[in-house]
């Protein structure tokens, strides 16, 4: 199972449907705390990739799917670093310097709901993200990083009604961040992007640049509706970003 494993199974048993506003459902449970299916469906993951961390045949859970499974299960702080911790164990020398989200933002977060919002770093891997937010971006939080979720989900070319824009905004503000003191994860996405997306190589070498500051975007839902959103970017000084998507006036 590993260390992960038994960890975040060890947390399951602690937690009881009532503390999570569950009913305790009919019949006899054969686990003193959550289901496996409750906690996936509390942190918005599917049931067989939570089982997959737990029996450790997935050793490489992103910050914002950590941070789901620690609000789901009621962590604390301490609890919660120690969850981050043997993440990175299990995962092995990790190339991205993504950290914990910062305490302010993840209250900013929250606080602007039920408007979607989202903590991202300086390479816009997703650190944290609110239930509206994870709703407008079906897949997001899983994907663990928004430029790959642009280029690589097909799902984020019909949330994106003018797909080509995001894209080319995204790629942009990666070619600021590699102009200053880029952390170590920017040269593993761009190689990762490069060699699985065309359409992110050719946009590299362009070589556009351009501060993320907020944009209005036209985005399609699951039933074909669109409707406009306006983004307001609040950054932190390590370069940690708050984006939050607003109804346009």
């Amino acid at each position: 199972m590993g260390e992960l494993g038994e960890f975040l199974r060890s947390r399951r048993g602690r937690v009881r449907p009532a503390d999570v506003g569950l009913p305790a459902g009919v019949g006899r449970r054969q686990t003193p705390g959550l289901r496996r299916e409750e906690l996936a469906a509390l942190a918005g993951v599917s049931v067989d990739y939570y089982t997959r961390l737990e029996q450790g045949r997935d050793t490489n859970p992103g910050a914002a799917v950590l941070h789901a499974l620690a609000s789901a299960l009621r962590l604390g702080d301490d609890e919660r670093a120690h969850l981050h911790a043997l993440a990175r164990l299990a995962s092995g020398p990790a190339p991205s310097g993504a950290g914990a989200p910062r305490p302010g933002l993840l209250h900013l977060l929250e606080a602007v709901r039920p408007t979607a919002a989202y903590v991202l770093d300086q390479v816009s891997t997703v650190l944290a993200v609110n239930p509206e937010g994870a709703r407008l971006l079906p897949g997001v939080r899983e994907c663990g990083n928004l430029v790959r979720y642009v280029f690589t989900d097909a799902r984020a070319r019909e949330v994106f009604v003018v797909w080509e824009d995001m894209a080319r905004d995204c790629v942009a503000h990666l070619r600021t961040v590699a102009a200053t003191d880029p952390p170590r994860a920017l040269a593993a996405l761009v190689a990762e992007l490069s060699a699985t997306s065309a359409e992110f190589a050719d946009l590299w070498r362009h070589y556009d640049v351009k501060v993320k500051t907020g944009s209005r975007r036209t985005f399609r839902d699951g039933t074909g509706r669109t409707f406009d959103l306006t983004s307001e970017i609040l950054t932190a000084p390590d370069g940690q970003r708050l984006a939050v998507f607003r109804p346009t006036p």
